[in-house]
């Protein structure tokens, strides 16, 4: 039922595109006017104060977690058997490849999704997903809504070869950019209209990181390793050389031991030249443009809220996980206040794993399938619960 609603729409919206010569780009898409928007972006400011019932979901190891806490208890579940259900998750930026969506293009369905999208963006996406070249591809504007499309595209793949995969799926989720497909996917925000917000969140963001040169890169630590000690040292040093309102945080949390740092390129590199100080075992810089998902984004936020607010977002299907902290969506109002905050919030993906996969000793796991090109869920997934990850197929784009 829940795909058959967005396949639905999706048609629908071909049938209007047939009989319109074009379909004008969102008033915020333009570059120019996105660069206004950011110029005037209001300051982003976190109303919701930290209690008891979200310190897990903000600090990963709180004492008692794993003993007095029951993760599950934030999560919806069917009272069937969990063999019988599925959950569906889809990447984020990072995952794209020259070549993905080539073998999709033998479904009908995922030739409408990318003609749509073309249609939408102005640009041919199908072609740059296809043919590269790698260095456009991996360009923020473009790679997050070709990452996006493809893993639409996915699905259709899955609903040919295994029906009942998404007839059965209770709950969704998605890393970073996926969220947004993921709500796309659950019915909450159309099609078309998730192509262009996606598309401004993208320029946003990246006009966003030339404003502030900043970087990424992967940490791998023990339980000796002071990540938060590293990450306010590196933001001192910062402020200590004159740079402006530096940032240096835990930008995504992955698994046990192996977490993504992002601040100012010069705390980057701070960081670097103190492993050992801070017993940090390796630090990989990742090939992105910007610090994401930290307060260098903020002025990406005010864009992506204006044009969210101007969409008409419905309550999601399905439990659809945000990012921010793990927990689902309560409404349409909830995405709308929640959603922009994940721009400049870490990307809490292991906490989220935890709330959808936490079962007791003998319960059984229902089937995941990660869509979308890559196979990085499914790898971070056996890190945190290699009984779920037992279970985890990938449909590649």
């Amino acid at each position: 039922m829940l795909f058959r609603v967005f396949h639905r729409r999706l048609h629908r919206t071909l049938r209007q595109l047939g009989t319109d010569a074009k379909v004008p780009p969102i008033a915020t898409g333009d570059s120019e006017s996105v660069k206004k928007l950011l110029e005037h972006a209001a300051s982003f400011e976190d109303l919701d104060r930290r209690s008891e019932e979200s310190d897990w979901a903000t600090l990963p190891y709180v004492a008692g977690t794993y003993i007095s806490r029951d993760q599950s208890k934030k999560a919806v579940r069917p009272t069937i058997d969990p063999r019988e259900t599925n959950i569906i998750v889809f990447p984020g930026q990072g995952s794209q490849y020259v070549g993905m969506g080539s073998k999709l293009l033998k479904f009908p369905g995922a030739r409408d999704i990318f003609a749509l999208a073309n249609e939408v963006l102005g640009y041919d996406l199908l072609k740059i997903c296809i043919e590269g070249p790698k260095s456009k591809l991996d360009q923020t504007k473009y790679c997050q809504p070709a990452v996006m499309v493809t893993s639409l595209a996915a699905l259709e793949q899955l609903r040919e070869e295994r029906p009942n995969a998404i007839d059965n799926c209770f709950a969704t989720a998605g890393f970073s950019l996926g969220e947004l497909t993921a709500l796309i996917f659950a019915g909450a925000i159309p099609f078309d209209k998730g192509v262009r917000l996606v598309q401004i969140r993208a320029e946003a963001m990246q006009l966003a990181a030339q404003q502030a040169k900043g970087a990424m890169a992967t940490a791998l630590f023990g339980a000796d390793g002071r990540i938060g000690e590293a990450c306010n040292e590196a933001k001192n040093w910062c402020i200590d050389r004159g740079i402006e309102n530096p940032d240096c945080r835990v930008a995504n949390y992955l698994y046990p031991g192996c977490k993504v740092l992002a601040g100012n390129e010069e705390a980057l590199r701070f960081l670097e030249a103190n492993l050992k100080r801070f017993n940090i075992r390796r630090l990989k810089r990742l090939p992105v443009s910007g610090a994401f998902h930290t307060e260098l984004m903020e002025p990406a936020v005010e864009p992506f809220a204006a044009a969210l607010r101007k969409i008409r977002v419905q309550d999601p299907s399905i439990s659809v996980h945000s990012n921010v902290d793990g927990k689902c969506y309560r409404n349409a109002g909830h995405i709308v206040s929640q959603l922009p905050k994940q721009i400049v919030r870490p990307v809490k993906w292991e906490q989220t794993l935890h709330i959808l996969y936490e079962r007791k000793t003998g319960v059984h796991f229902p089937r995941t399938f990660e869509c979308g090109p890559g196979k990085g869920l499914k790898a971070i997934l056996k890190q945190v619960n290699a009984k779920a990850w037992d279970s985890t197929l990938n449909v590649e784009a």
